[in-house]
């Protein structure tokens, strides 16, 4: 259990498509909590590895460099900034060179216990808000609340493909469905950091819900347990 002067914790874990991301976005924002985008943090952690002129095949230059790297993530006139050694990278980081470095040096260990220790501390100094795959289970096993948001692949795949058309893109459902079927198993079965509902956690099934009735839900989640 945190203290109470040690910073707050949300945890939300669940497979591909349940709107984790969204849910998270929503909550951080109506509750003014730092929502942990890791993503950005991997971006980041590429960016610094590209300036350090560090290739994307160097493996044990990686894994020496990455622990320099000062890494965090605030709220600024509420906008979530992503600071690289106190600098604000936002607009440096979603570039496509940042993106395949970051998708390069992502699967290396090093790198990833770099960020889940700044993202532990963030946690312990601020009301934070985090969404992945193993969150409640790896990240912050001692989060305050930790949800398993989930929904019916076939239900997952309809929001996929609404989302996709809606952008002009010809998709085909059934396929959608196969590869979030799929997706599943892979994170569920990974070695590392598998997908897996923490004991702990509180299981939410957004199958029939409303993106509203989904926050408000785990917005009860965090007030009782605040309360108590």
């Amino acid at each position: 259990m945190q203290k109470k002067n040690m910073g707050y914790s949300v945890a939300i874990d669940g497979p591909a498509g349940a709107g984790k991301s969204t849910i998270a976005k929503q909550i951080a924002k109506k509750m003014n909590f730092i929502y942990v985008d890791t993503g950005a943090m991997y971006r980041a952690m590429a960016l610094f590895l590209i300036r350090n002129n560090v290739a994307a095949d160097e493996k044990d230059k990686i894994e020496e460099i990455c622990k320099e790297a000062k890494i965090t993530i605030e709220y600024r006139d509420g906008e979530q900034v992503v600071l690289l050694d106190g600098e604000n990278v936002n607009g440096l980081i979603r570039t496509e060179k940042v993106g395949n470095m970051a998708s390069a040096s992502s699967v290396n260990g090093e790198v990833r216990k770099k960020l889940v220790a700044l993202q532990q501390e963030l946690a312990k100094s601020a009301e934070v808000i985090m969404d992945g795959r193993d969150i409640g289970t790896c990240v912050l096993p001692g989060a305050n609340v930790k949800v398993y948001l989930t929904a019916d692949p076939k239900v997952r795949a309809k929001r996929r493909f609404d989302e996709l058309t809606a952008k002009g893109e010809v998709c085909d459902i059934d396929k959608i469905e196969a590869d979030i079927i799929e997706r599943d198993y892979r994170d569920m079965n990974r070695e590392i950091s598998p997908l897996k509902q923490a004991e702990d956690a509180i299981l939410v099934d957004t199958s029939y819900m409303t993106i509203e009735e989904v926050v408000e839900t785990i917005m009860g989640l965090i007030k009782k347990n605040k309360e108590a």
